[in-house]
């Protein structure tokens, strides 16, 4: 005869225990998580379209849009566009194929696009990393007042610092070169000022506190001690500057009139020039926009989960 009497902590065969009843209910999709998941789904599609419309229209023919601009898939399907802005046609040939002919410097453009986003990037986290350390850790007389003047400054749009920026960059003698588009940005940002600090303030003060009394200043608190903690942040708001800086094009545009300083976002406006033949190079627009968001969203998918953590301002556990 087979003993029956159940085991302290164990559950009989072919019983259900307790929690796996909730796990059988958390399966079922219930109306709301399927509206939830059908709204996300929508939503996607509707963000993702734009890419996919670029990348059709990049390798269609441009000569051949015209006549069947409603295609969903690539009207005459052609390379063409990415040879015109790699510099591999020639003037007949962009022309023959619906190009405008403009001269395109392609890598020139790209140079000074990784130049300007990366020396905006490394001046302005570095500058804004010591102001935020200062407004987190060091005490002195308005402090508060100060952080609170930087706090308004989000405030006002930038379009209205652009015209002093330019008389500013004029009387310097920066017009048309790659030191007068980074210097507005190339010191510091309240966001990121206000970023840096959020997360300075959560950091332990004990082990500041310890690294003082070893005789450290505070000079090499902050490179010795903060910066190696502060890997994550300090990331995070790297990757968002350089990310804002690359694809920035009014300013750019404002100050830079020839190759020598255009950057990748004021270049492709090349591609709408008219020419006597054909309209706008929409393929090649369309190929060079692709090619120049290309390394930026390869950039953010790479880092993305750590952009998400980061904002959680989480400090040192």
């Amino acid at each position: 005869m087979t003993d029956t009497t159940a085991v302290p902590g164990l559950a009989p065969a072919g019983a259900t225990t307790g929690d796996q009843v909730p796990r059988q209910r958390r399966r079922r999709m219930s109306p709301g998580r399927i509206v939830a998941w059908v709204v996300m789904i929508v939503l996607l599609i509707i963000t993702l379209f734009p890419f996919y419309w670029m990348l059709r229209t990049a390798l269609s023919s441009n000569s051949a849009l015209y006549a069947n601009a409603t295609s969903w898939l690539p009207v005459d399907f052609s390379w063409g566009g990415f040879e015109r802005v790699f510099g591999m046609q020639s003037t007949e040939e962009a022309i023959a194929q619906g190009g405008s002919g403009a001269s395109i410097d392609f890598w020139r453009y790209l140079g000074n696009s990784v130049v300007v986003a990366t020396g905006i990037t490394v001046c302005q986290v570095f500058f804004s990393a010591m102001a935020a350390y200062a407004f987190s850790r060091l005490h002195w007389k308005a402090r508060d007042r100060v952080f609170g003047i930087f706090l308004l400054s989000l405030m006002v749009p930038v379009i209205f610092t652009l015209l002093p920026n330019f008389l500013l960059i004029r009387e310097l003698g920066l017009v048309d070169t790659l030191l007068g588009i980074m210097l507005p940005g190339l010191f510091m940002t309240p966001f990121a000022i206000f970023f840096l600090r959020q997360f300075f303030m959560n950091v332990s003060t004990e082990v500041e506190e310890a690294a003082l009394i070893d005789g450290a200043s505070k000079v090499r608190v902050f490179f010795a001690l903060i910066i190696p903690m502060s890997v994550g942040p300090i990331a995070t708001i790297s990757i968002l500057t350089y990310i804002t800086a690359w694809n920035d094009y009014f300013w750019p545009l404002m100050v830079s009139y020839s190759d020598e300083s255009r950057v990748l976002t004021v270049a492709l406006g090349n591609f709408t020039e008219q020419s006597p033949q054909t309209g706008p190079d929409w393929s090649g627009l369309m190929a060079a926009t692709l090619v120049a968001a290309l390394p930026m969203i390869l950039l953010f998918l790479v880092f993305a989960k750590r952009i998400v953590n980061s904002i959680g301002f989480s400090g040192i556990k």
